[in-house]
Protein backbone atom coordinates (compact mmCIF):
# COMPACT_ATOMS: atom_id res chain seq x y z
CA UNK A 1 0.00 0.00 0.00
CA UNK A 2 1.77 3.24 -1.12
CA UNK A 3 -0.58 6.18 -1.51
CA UNK A 4 -1.58 7.72 1.57
CA UNK A 5 -1.35 4.01 2.81
CA UNK A 6 -4.25 2.65 0.64
CA UNK A 7 -5.01 -0.25 -1.29
CA UNK A 8 -3.19 0.77 -4.99
CA UNK A 9 -5.58 -1.53 -7.57
CA UNK A 10 -5.06 -2.04 -10.88
CA UNK A 11 -9.12 -2.23 -12.86
CA UNK A 12 -8.61 -4.52 -16.11
CA UNK A 13 -11.37 -3.43 -18.75
CA UNK A 14 -12.56 -0.21 -18.90
CA UNK A 15 -16.15 -0.68 -20.24
CA UNK A 16 -19.52 -0.35 -18.68
CA UNK A 17 -18.49 -2.40 -15.38
CA UNK A 18 -15.03 -1.65 -15.53
CA UNK A 19 -15.13 2.30 -15.62
CA UNK A 20 -17.86 1.85 -12.78
CA UNK A 21 -15.53 0.19 -10.70
CA UNK A 22 -12.98 2.98 -11.49
CA UNK A 23 -15.31 5.46 -10.37
CA UNK A 24 -16.32 3.62 -7.28
CA UNK A 25 -12.84 3.03 -6.19
CA UNK A 26 -12.26 6.74 -6.77
CA UNK A 27 -15.33 8.52 -5.30
CA UNK A 28 -17.47 5.72 -3.23
CA UNK A 29 -15.01 3.40 -1.09
CA UNK A 30 -12.56 4.57 1.09
CA UNK A 31 -8.90 3.14 1.72
CA UNK A 32 -7.86 2.44 -1.87
CA UNK A 33 -6.92 4.53 -4.82
CA UNK A 34 -6.97 3.19 -8.85
CA UNK A 35 -3.03 2.89 -9.43
CA UNK A 36 -3.57 1.30 -12.93
CA UNK A 37 -6.04 1.63 -15.58
CA UNK A 38 -5.49 -1.57 -17.99
CA UNK A 39 -7.46 -2.09 -21.14
CA UNK A 40 -6.79 -3.14 -24.78
CA UNK A 41 -7.97 0.10 -26.23
CA UNK A 42 -4.94 2.22 -25.02
CA UNK A 43 -6.23 5.28 -25.76
CA UNK A 44 -9.40 4.67 -23.84
CA UNK A 45 -7.20 3.69 -20.78
CA UNK A 46 -5.06 6.93 -20.81
CA UNK A 47 -7.82 8.93 -20.85
CA UNK A 48 -9.12 7.44 -17.90
CA UNK A 49 -6.15 7.14 -16.26
CA UNK A 50 -5.41 10.85 -17.21
CA UNK A 51 -8.55 11.80 -15.03
CA UNK A 52 -7.04 10.16 -11.66
CA UNK A 53 -4.43 11.27 -9.27
CA UNK A 54 -1.72 8.98 -9.76
CA UNK A 55 -3.01 6.45 -12.15
CA UNK A 56 -0.69 4.70 -15.03
CA UNK A 57 -2.78 2.91 -18.38
CA UNK A 58 -1.34 -0.19 -19.45
CA UNK A 59 -2.43 -2.28 -22.35
CA UNK A 60 -1.14 -5.18 -20.97
CA UNK A 61 -2.11 -6.58 -17.39
CA UNK A 62 0.76 -8.51 -16.75
CA UNK A 63 2.66 -5.39 -17.14
CA UNK A 64 0.19 -3.68 -14.56
CA UNK A 65 0.45 -6.48 -12.26
CA UNK A 66 4.11 -6.21 -11.93
CA UNK A 67 4.12 -2.33 -11.19
CA UNK A 68 5.26 -1.20 -7.54
CA UNK A 69 2.44 0.60 -6.81
CA UNK A 70 -0.40 -2.48 -7.56
CA UNK A 71 -1.45 -4.29 -4.51
CA UNK A 72 -4.65 -5.96 -5.87
CA UNK A 73 -6.35 -6.40 -8.93
CA UNK A 74 -10.35 -5.77 -9.65
CA UNK A 75 -10.77 -7.74 -13.17
CA UNK A 76 -13.64 -6.27 -15.05
CA UNK A 77 -12.34 -7.73 -18.60
CA UNK A 78 -14.90 -9.69 -21.03
CA UNK A 79 -15.21 -13.42 -19.61
CA UNK A 80 -13.01 -14.66 -22.12
CA UNK A 81 -9.97 -12.73 -20.72
CA UNK A 82 -10.74 -13.77 -17.50
CA UNK A 83 -8.26 -16.87 -17.24
CA UNK A 84 -5.09 -15.31 -18.17
CA UNK A 85 -5.66 -12.57 -15.67
CA UNK A 86 -6.27 -14.85 -12.92
CA UNK A 87 -4.02 -16.89 -13.66
CA UNK A 88 -1.33 -14.16 -13.78
CA UNK A 89 -2.58 -12.42 -10.18
CA UNK A 90 -2.05 -16.38 -8.67
CA UNK A 91 0.90 -16.62 -10.09
CA UNK A 92 2.06 -13.32 -8.18
CA UNK A 93 -0.07 -13.84 -5.29
CA UNK A 94 -1.96 -10.79 -5.53
CA UNK A 95 -5.56 -10.76 -4.14
CA UNK A 96 -8.15 -10.08 -6.56
CA UNK A 97 -12.23 -8.97 -7.21
CA UNK A 98 -12.97 -10.76 -10.18
CA UNK A 99 -16.50 -9.94 -11.75
CA UNK A 100 -18.85 -12.91 -12.88
CA UNK A 101 -18.49 -15.25 -14.77
CA UNK A 102 -15.34 -16.32 -13.02
CA UNK A 103 -14.42 -17.69 -16.34
CA UNK A 104 -16.77 -18.78 -19.17
CA UNK A 105 -16.55 -22.04 -19.14
CA UNK A 106 -16.11 -25.07 -16.82
CA UNK A 107 -13.05 -26.56 -17.74
CA UNK A 108 -10.68 -22.80 -17.75
CA UNK A 109 -12.59 -22.17 -14.22
CA UNK A 110 -11.26 -25.63 -13.02
CA UNK A 111 -7.74 -24.40 -14.44
CA UNK A 112 -8.21 -21.44 -11.75
CA UNK A 113 -9.33 -23.59 -9.54
CA UNK A 114 -6.46 -25.63 -9.42
CA UNK A 115 -3.90 -22.75 -9.32
CA UNK A 116 -5.40 -21.29 -6.14
CA UNK A 117 -5.78 -24.74 -4.87
CA UNK A 118 -1.36 -25.18 -5.76
CA UNK A 119 -1.17 -21.45 -3.98
CA UNK A 120 -2.69 -23.10 -0.61
CA UNK A 121 -4.46 -20.20 0.37
CA UNK A 122 -7.76 -18.24 -1.11
CA UNK A 123 -6.67 -14.68 -3.40
CA UNK A 124 -10.01 -14.21 -5.61
CA UNK A 125 -13.34 -13.02 -4.82
CA UNK A 126 -15.86 -13.52 -7.36
CA UNK A 127 -18.36 -10.74 -7.72
CA UNK A 128 -21.81 -11.98 -7.21
CA UNK A 129 -23.12 -9.07 -5.87
CA UNK A 130 -26.51 -10.22 -4.82
CA UNK A 131 -24.62 -11.42 -1.57
CA UNK A 132 -23.86 -7.72 -0.58
CA UNK A 133 -27.59 -6.58 -1.33
CA UNK A 134 -29.50 -4.98 1.79
CA UNK A 135 -32.50 -7.56 0.71
CA UNK A 136 -30.65 -10.81 -0.04
CA UNK A 137 -28.68 -10.13 2.93
CA UNK A 138 -32.10 -9.85 5.28
CA UNK A 139 -33.28 -12.92 3.28
CA UNK A 140 -30.45 -15.20 4.08
CA UNK A 141 -30.17 -14.26 7.81
CA UNK A 142 -33.85 -14.86 8.13
CA UNK A 143 -33.25 -18.44 5.96
CA UNK A 144 -30.39 -19.18 8.62
CA UNK A 145 -31.87 -18.36 11.72
CA UNK A 146 -34.44 -21.49 10.70
CA UNK A 147 -37.32 -19.74 12.35
CA UNK A 148 -39.31 -20.89 9.32
CA UNK A 149 -37.99 -24.44 9.47
CA UNK A 150 -36.39 -25.71 6.33
CA UNK A 151 -36.88 -23.94 3.15
CA UNK A 152 -38.39 -26.00 0.59
CA UNK A 153 -39.08 -23.77 -2.42
CA UNK A 154 -37.09 -20.36 -4.15
CA UNK A 155 -39.86 -18.66 -6.16
CA UNK A 156 -37.24 -16.21 -8.56
CA UNK A 157 -38.20 -13.61 -11.22
CA UNK A 158 -35.62 -12.02 -13.43
CA UNK A 159 -36.83 -9.71 -15.71
CA UNK A 160 -34.96 -6.94 -18.51
CA UNK A 161 -36.21 -4.58 -20.00
CA UNK A 162 -34.48 -5.18 -23.68
CA UNK A 163 -31.46 -6.98 -24.70
CA UNK A 164 -28.55 -5.85 -27.22
CA UNK A 165 -28.03 -6.96 -31.08
CA UNK A 166 -26.24 -10.52 -30.86
CA UNK A 167 -28.10 -11.08 -27.51
CA UNK A 168 -28.18 -15.49 -27.43
CA UNK A 169 -30.43 -17.92 -25.74
CA UNK A 170 -27.25 -19.23 -23.81
CA UNK A 171 -26.78 -15.88 -22.78
CA UNK A 172 -30.02 -16.23 -20.80
CA UNK A 173 -28.34 -18.66 -18.85
CA UNK A 174 -24.79 -17.98 -18.90
CA UNK A 175 -25.37 -13.62 -18.20
CA UNK A 176 -28.86 -13.92 -16.24
CA UNK A 177 -29.33 -16.95 -14.85
CA UNK A 178 -26.10 -17.34 -13.55
CA UNK A 179 -27.01 -14.84 -10.68
CA UNK A 180 -29.93 -17.01 -9.74
CA UNK A 181 -27.62 -20.04 -9.58
CA UNK A 182 -25.30 -18.42 -6.82
CA UNK A 183 -28.23 -16.91 -5.18
CA UNK A 184 -29.98 -20.59 -4.83
CA UNK A 185 -26.47 -22.18 -3.76
CA UNK A 186 -25.85 -19.33 -1.25
CA UNK A 187 -29.49 -18.53 0.20
CA UNK A 188 -29.85 -22.47 0.62
CA UNK A 189 -26.39 -24.12 1.52
CA UNK A 190 -27.10 -26.06 -1.01
CA UNK A 191 -25.77 -27.14 -4.53
CA UNK A 192 -27.64 -27.50 -7.46
CA UNK A 193 -28.17 -31.32 -8.56
CA UNK A 194 -30.24 -31.10 -11.85
CA UNK A 195 -31.64 -28.26 -14.10
CA UNK A 196 -34.65 -28.03 -16.33
CA UNK A 197 -35.58 -25.40 -19.02
CA UNK A 198 -39.32 -25.37 -19.96
CA UNK A 199 -40.29 -22.50 -23.08
CA UNK A 200 -43.31 -21.12 -23.15
CA UNK A 201 -44.56 -19.25 -26.92
CA UNK A 202 -42.20 -16.96 -27.10
CA UNK A 203 -43.21 -13.10 -26.88
CA UNK A 204 -43.80 -11.12 -29.74
CA UNK A 205 -41.11 -8.48 -28.53
CA UNK A 206 -38.73 -10.87 -28.38
CA UNK A 207 -36.07 -10.41 -31.30
CA UNK A 208 -35.25 -12.86 -33.86
CA UNK A 209 -35.01 -16.50 -32.96
CA UNK A 210 -34.73 -15.81 -29.30
CA UNK A 211 -36.84 -17.82 -27.48
CA UNK A 212 -38.07 -15.58 -24.36
CA UNK A 213 -39.11 -15.93 -21.76
CA UNK A 214 -38.23 -19.53 -20.11
CA UNK A 215 -38.50 -21.20 -16.83
CA UNK A 216 -35.70 -22.43 -15.82
CA UNK A 217 -36.07 -25.41 -12.97
CA UNK A 218 -33.16 -26.87 -10.17
CA UNK A 219 -32.92 -29.08 -8.07
CA UNK A 220 -31.26 -29.12 -4.89
CA UNK A 221 -29.15 -31.01 -2.67
CA UNK A 222 -31.35 -30.47 -0.20
CA UNK A 223 -34.07 -31.53 -1.64
CA UNK A 224 -35.73 -28.01 -2.62
CA UNK A 225 -36.83 -26.92 -6.24
CA UNK A 226 -36.34 -23.51 -7.53
CA UNK A 227 -38.25 -22.08 -10.22
CA UNK A 228 -36.45 -19.23 -12.22
CA UNK A 229 -38.50 -16.77 -14.79
CA UNK A 230 -36.32 -15.45 -16.79
CA UNK A 231 -37.86 -12.72 -18.81
CA UNK A 232 -35.28 -10.68 -20.76
CA UNK A 233 -37.21 -8.44 -22.88
CA UNK A 234 -40.39 -7.56 -20.76
CA UNK A 235 -40.11 -3.73 -22.17
CA UNK A 236 -40.64 -2.36 -18.94
CA UNK A 237 -38.11 -2.30 -16.62
CA UNK A 238 -35.56 -4.43 -14.49
CA UNK A 239 -37.19 -6.54 -11.74
CA UNK A 240 -35.36 -8.97 -9.69
CA UNK A 241 -37.80 -11.19 -7.45
CA UNK A 242 -37.43 -13.83 -4.83
CA UNK A 243 -39.92 -15.57 -2.82
CA UNK A 244 -38.39 -18.46 -0.04
CA UNK A 245 -41.53 -20.97 1.13
CA UNK A 246 -40.47 -22.66 3.53
CA UNK A 247 -42.24 -25.24 6.36
CA UNK A 248 -43.81 -22.53 8.42
CA UNK A 249 -43.38 -19.46 6.73
CA UNK A 250 -42.61 -17.35 3.58
CA UNK A 251 -40.52 -14.74 2.76
CA UNK A 252 -40.22 -12.48 -0.18
CA UNK A 253 -38.11 -9.69 -1.29
CA UNK A 254 -37.86 -7.51 -4.62
CA UNK A 255 -41.24 -6.29 -5.02
CA UNK A 256 -40.64 -3.01 -2.83
CA UNK A 257 -40.66 -0.16 -4.98
CA UNK A 258 -39.49 2.68 -2.86
CA UNK A 259 -40.90 6.15 -3.62
CA UNK A 260 -44.53 6.25 -4.50
CA UNK A 261 -46.47 8.87 -5.76
CA UNK A 262 -50.06 10.11 -6.58
CA UNK A 263 -50.68 12.61 -9.43
CA UNK A 264 -53.08 13.04 -11.74
CA UNK A 265 -55.21 10.55 -10.90
CA UNK A 266 -52.85 7.70 -11.16
CA UNK A 267 -50.71 6.46 -8.58
CA UNK A 268 -47.20 3.79 -8.50
CA UNK A 269 -43.52 3.32 -8.08
CA UNK A 270 -40.53 3.40 -9.60
CA UNK A 271 -39.12 0.28 -11.58
CA UNK A 272 -35.28 0.31 -12.08
CA UNK A 273 -34.34 0.79 -15.66
CA UNK A 274 -31.23 -1.30 -15.13
CA UNK A 275 -29.03 -3.50 -12.90
CA UNK A 276 -26.83 -0.81 -12.22
CA UNK A 277 -29.73 1.06 -10.57
CA UNK A 278 -30.81 -1.68 -8.43
CA UNK A 279 -27.34 -3.60 -7.62
CA UNK A 280 -25.60 -0.55 -6.87
CA UNK A 281 -25.66 -0.28 -3.12
CA UNK A 282 -24.47 -3.86 -3.29
CA UNK A 283 -22.07 -2.92 -6.24
CA UNK A 284 -20.73 -0.74 -3.32
CA UNK A 285 -20.76 -2.91 -0.81
CA UNK A 286 -19.14 -6.00 -2.45
CA UNK A 287 -15.80 -3.40 -3.15
CA UNK A 288 -16.05 -1.99 -0.13
CA UNK A 289 -15.85 -5.08 1.82
CA UNK A 290 -13.05 -6.62 -0.58
CA UNK A 291 -10.82 -3.60 0.35
CA UNK A 292 -11.65 -3.82 3.75
CA UNK A 293 -10.89 -7.49 4.08
CA UNK A 294 -7.71 -7.41 1.69
CA UNK A 295 -6.34 -4.48 3.77
CA UNK A 296 -6.67 -6.95 6.77
CA UNK A 297 -5.19 -9.58 4.72
CA UNK A 298 -8.26 -11.85 4.06
CA UNK A 299 -9.78 -12.99 1.32
CA UNK A 300 -13.36 -13.52 1.72
CA UNK A 301 -16.74 -13.42 -0.14
CA UNK A 302 -17.84 -15.78 -3.02
CA UNK A 303 -14.73 -17.84 -3.45
CA UNK A 304 -13.79 -19.50 -6.82
CA UNK A 305 -14.98 -23.34 -5.75
CA UNK A 306 -18.46 -20.51 -5.95
CA UNK A 307 -17.10 -19.64 -9.46
CA UNK A 308 -16.46 -23.29 -10.63
CA UNK A 309 -19.85 -24.28 -9.52
CA UNK A 310 -21.69 -21.81 -11.36
CA UNK A 311 -20.18 -22.20 -14.23
CA UNK A 312 -20.66 -25.95 -14.33
CA UNK A 313 -24.62 -25.59 -13.58
CA UNK A 314 -24.96 -23.09 -16.41
CA UNK A 315 -23.45 -25.71 -18.61
CA UNK A 316 -25.99 -27.92 -17.39
CA UNK A 317 -28.65 -25.05 -18.19
CA UNK A 318 -27.37 -24.64 -21.90
CA UNK A 319 -27.77 -28.31 -22.18
CA UNK A 320 -31.32 -28.71 -20.67
CA UNK A 321 -32.00 -25.50 -22.89
CA UNK A 322 -31.07 -27.80 -26.39
CA UNK A 323 -32.21 -31.02 -25.43
CA UNK A 324 -35.56 -30.01 -23.85
CA UNK A 325 -35.05 -32.63 -20.65
CA UNK A 326 -33.59 -32.60 -17.40
CA UNK A 327 -30.46 -32.69 -16.88
CA UNK A 328 -28.03 -33.43 -14.00
CA UNK A 329 -25.20 -31.39 -12.14
CA UNK A 330 -21.95 -33.35 -11.75
CA UNK A 331 -19.30 -31.29 -9.69
CA UNK A 332 -16.28 -33.14 -7.82
CA UNK A 333 -15.80 -33.01 -4.44
CA UNK A 334 -15.00 -29.68 -3.13
CA UNK A 335 -11.72 -29.26 -2.23
CA UNK A 336 -10.86 -28.64 1.44
CA UNK A 337 -9.30 -24.74 0.76
CA UNK A 338 -13.11 -23.69 0.21
CA UNK A 339 -14.39 -25.35 3.33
Amino acid sequence: MTQRGTLGVAVIGTGRMGADHVRRIDEVVGGAHVAAVVDIDGDRAKGIADRLDGATAYTDPAAAMAADDVDAVLIASPGPAHEAALLEALDRDLPVLCEKPLTPDAASALRVLEAETRLGHRRVQVGFMRRYDAEYMRLKSLLDAGDFGRTLMLHCRHRNTSTLPGFTEQMLINDSVVHEIDATRWLLDQEITAVTVLKPTPSSAAPGALSDPQLVLFETSGGAVVDVEIFVNCGFGYQVRCEAVGERGTALIGDAHGLTVNAAGRWGGEIAPDFRRRFEDAYDREVRHWVDATRRGLVEGPSVWDGYAAAVVCEAGVRAQSAGHRVAVELPERPALYG
